[in-house]
């Protein structure tokens, strides 16, 4: 048995990468002897001289190798291997692999675009659906939607008189004045009122007023032909209007507010 030895007398661990002479010492060992059945005696290592070593190899040198130029791995061929075929998955226009892509670039392009522009427009429905459906659901409720307008048969309210109704879920006051009332309230001068609008503002016909029950201070529901002014009281805080809804007195701030109204003919009121 042979081993190689550099000259720093370890065991040449890079025979393969060298590119140098590599040729100093060879050291040969001869098998164990065996003196007794029980003791093994280690070899002695007997070194080789230059002389020896132009015996084992004729040139007297021993030279590695290795660099781009030498080989230094094992390659397989792999020449079992089948290449795919993307034949069935090419276009018709390009299933020859040498045919140059440039001849087919229009008609690719206009793929493209078509694809591009139909996903554009589902998307665009898409997002008006979602849109219509969000919107209508904060929608009024069709019980809301049933009570948007009212009719109201004015022949059923004598003169002098305050009716009720309910209008969007809130109290419709309809009142029918006298003679002696519209004077009254067209004679009031605006200095005098916390919100000044003439009268005439606040109606369409003057024999009939036409005002949403809550009263501007808190939301209270006021009490109609009654308090200092004879129109209506808020019980709840103290405000008093006039007959013509505007705020004369107590801590609300503005005069009851006029929902949209119009008289179909000379006997019946629409609100809303």
């Amino acid at each position: 048995m042979i081993n190689i030895i550099s000259r720093s007398g370890n065991l040449a661990p890079h025979l393969r990468g060298a590119s140098q002479a590599v040729a100093t010492h060879l050291t040969t060992l001869t098998p164990p002897v065996v003196e007794n059945s029980s003791v093994l005696v280690p070899p002695k290592p007997q070194v080789l001289s230059s002389y020896s070593l132009s015996k084992v190899l004729p040139s007297g040198k021993l030279r590695i190798s290795s660099g781009p130029a030498v080989s230094t791995q094992v390659r397989f061929a792999h020449t079992d291997l089948e290449v795919p075929d993307f034949t069935p998955y090419r276009r018709s226009s390009v299933s020859d692999p040498k045919t140059p892509s440039n001849e087919s670039d229009e008609s690719r392009k206009a793929f493209s675009y078509l694809v591009v522009g139909g996903g554009a427009v589902a998307s665009a429905y898409a997002a008006k659906v979602l849109v219509t459906q969000y919107v209508t659901s904060m929608s009024a409720s069709a019980d809301v939607l049933a009570l948007a307008k009212i009719e109201v048969k004015l022949g059923d309210i004598p003169e002098g008189k305050s009716m009720t109704f309910k209008w969007r879920g809130k109290p419709l006051f309809i009142r029918h004045r006298t003679g002696e009332e519209i004077n009254k309230e067209r004679q009031t001068p605006l200095s005098e009122l916390r919100d000044p609008e003439k009268d005439e503002d606040r109606v369409q016909k003057p024999e009939w007023l036409i005002l949403i029950g809550v009263c501007t201070h808190l939301g209270c529901v006021p009490i109609a032909n009654a308090g200092d002014f004879g129109g209506y009281y808020c019980p709840c805080h103290g405000s008093h209007y006039d007959n013509s809804g505007r705020i004369r007195k107590g801590p609300a701030p503005l005069n009851l507010e006029i929902p949209p109204y119009e008289f179909m003919d000379e006997s019946t009121l629409v609100v809303g």
